[in-house]
């Protein structure tokens, strides 16, 4: 009886240890298929659905389809009409090749597009992946961390499109803190300015302009006067003078709550621009245009598209950029016609940084994972390229040769899906087919144009400026512009120079010296890295 009952607790034991490590086994299974990509967790992300994405379309459940998931993008300008249609069939495609996603497509209007992204962050939205870049919200939204941190999730999901950057170097610029929080377009452009006008009424009007022969400020006030005289019931410009003064200066903004620097500066001392002599000038000029109707009288709260108003004939000069200024517009109207005249063609002037269009994934996202994936497709698949790009062949556009043209009767203007805002960043060079917009080249010509001498890079590019230390004073200064610069940089001013200095002087008040030191601080740092 001793040995019987000696030999039931060992017994027990052993049974107890098998059931253990069939436990154990089992558990681990169990991590594979329901937990295996804590990936997305270990950058910020959501550990639950970006894990069950992650693993059930990398063979973490053998033979088991994944489950499918809604992905929501945000994009800029207007949504298209066909829209809707052409996603659901970048659906069906990308299922057939193994990403069990679905899309909800929404558009913001650009020019509500960086208020809105920031309100939407600020409340907690959950979205999947939005457009962006460093002219919209991405430097606030990057620097409030509203973006999720890819570093692990993107060689993991993405590795073709991981290899590009890697080759181009592009992702120091998306980088914060050491995480990368974008995903930027590859794409080398200049944006300096050109001044265009309907040359159709200038020739009408008898007005005639040498190629080329538009070259400056005065050359610029001299134009639009006379265009004013020709049609005096006429919109004629939303454009305010202050671009111009910067390009003659070789004054770099920094996209940074009015802070800049100038090229021919070899330290990067960081000033604000309403202390800057050019801008007193910009500002005397605007109260000329703006009297004068040089410029609309609306042209501060006009929230229409400028580049729509500029192909439906609504506006009769514009400044624009070397791509706009080459690209055909889309006129609605086909006896619309424009001349270009590059600004101050012998002034230096910084190429377009990589964050000028990026892509992002909101940090309440829970599934990055496939977001990854479907970029990485893009990078590898023509014809998902083509109907992410031009949508449905034979509806939203058709094939002549290799140039992708709209179908017959279609524009531009009426587009139902080709053009849409947003699709800049997801531009891929080896892909690209000629457009009408884009002839063959045309993007071989851009980075031609950005390699001139003239066209430079900056000395900070890549350099992100954290807000913390500053980020009260930051606030009041942008309100501040918004409140008493954006008027007077579009000439609704009684005395120039006193409101000015005012500006200024509240500006100082905000708190401006412990901006200026807090961001020379990070630039001189981020200058000392680059030495090394």
């Amino acid at each position: 009886m001793r040995k019987r009952k000696a030999s039931i607790p060992m017994l027990l034991a052993v049974m107890m240890l098998f059931a253990a490590l069939l436990a154990a086994c089992g558990g681990d299974n169990g991590g594979n298929g329901n937990n295996g990509g804590n990936a997305a967790g270990s950058n910020g992300g959501s550990g639950d659905a970006g894990g069950n994405a992650g693993t059930s379309g990398d063979g973490g459940n053998a033979g088991k389809q994944e489950e499918e998931v809604t992905l929501k993008f945000y994009f800029g300008g207007d949504k298209k009409a066909a829209t809707d249609e052409v996603w659901s069939a970048i659906s069906d495609y990308v299922k057939s090749k193994g990403l069990n996603v679905k899309f909800t497509i929404n558009f913001i209007p650009f020019t509500d597009f960086k208020d809105k992204m920031l309100v939407m962050a600020a409340s907690g939205d959950s979205w999947d992946m939005n457009f962006d870049g460093d002219w919209l919200s991405y430097k606030q939204m990057a620097a409030k961390g509203s973006y999720m941190a890819l570093n692990e999730l993107l060689p993991e999901y993405a590795p073709n499109l991981y290899k590009k950057y890697q080759e181009q170097g592009t992702l120091s610029a998306a980088t914060v803190n050491g995480q990368i929080v974008g995903l930027p377009w590859t794409m080398k452009m200049n944006q300096r300015l050109f001044a265009g006008w309907r040359s159709d009424l200038a020739d009408k009007a008898g007005i005639t302009v040498a190629p080329d022969a538009v070259k400056t400020i005065e050359d610029v006030d001299a134009l639009l006067r006379q265009m004013k005289q020709a049609y005096p019931n006429e919109k004629l410009s939303r454009s305010t003078p202050l671009p111009i003064y910067m390009i003659r200066d070789e004054w770099v903004d920094l996209n940074f709550h009015g802070l800049g620097f100038y090229l021919s500066d070899p330290k990067v001392t960081v000033q604000p621009v309403e202390q800057q002599p050019f801008y007193q000038e910009a500002i005397k000029t605007a109260k000329s245009w703006y009297d004068d109707k040089l410029i609309n009288r609306d042209a501060m709260i006009d929230k229409e598209d400028g580049a729509a108003e500029w192909r439906n004939g609504k506006t009769l000069f514009t400044l624009t950029s070397h791509e706009w200024a080459n690209a055909d517009p889309g006129f609605s109207d086909p006896s619309f016609k424009q001349q270009m005249s590059l600004l101050y063609p012998d002034k230096k002037q910084v190429n377009r940084t990589p964050l000028a269009n990026v892509v992002a994934i909101n940090r309440n996202s829970k599934h990055a994972d496939r977001v990854l994936r479907f970029l990485d497709m893009i990078e590898t698949d023509q014809k998902l390229y083509d109907l992410v790009q031009y949508g449905i062949e034979g509806k939203t556009y058709k094939l002549d040769g290799e140039t992708a043209v709209y179908p017959d009767g279609m524009n531009t203007t009426t587009s139902n899906y080709m053009e849409w805002g947003g699709q800049w960043a997801f531009w891929k060079p080896q892909f690209m087919r000629p457009t009408s917009t884009y002839p063959k080249d045309f993007w071989v010509h851009e980075a031609e144009f950005a390699a001139e001498p003239e066209n430079v890079n900056s000395p900070i590019d890549g350099l992100f400026i954290a807000e913390d230390a500053m980020k009260n004073e930051l606030a009041k200064r942008d309100q501040t512009a918004d409140e008493t610069g954006k008027p007077l940089e579009f000439g609704i001013v009684k005395d120039p120079e006193k409101e000015v200095a005012a500006y200024a002087e509240k500006q100082k008040a905000n708190g401006l010296d412990k901006i200026l030191t807090e961001t020379q601080k990070q630039i001189d740092a981020y200058l000392a890295s680059q030495a090394k």
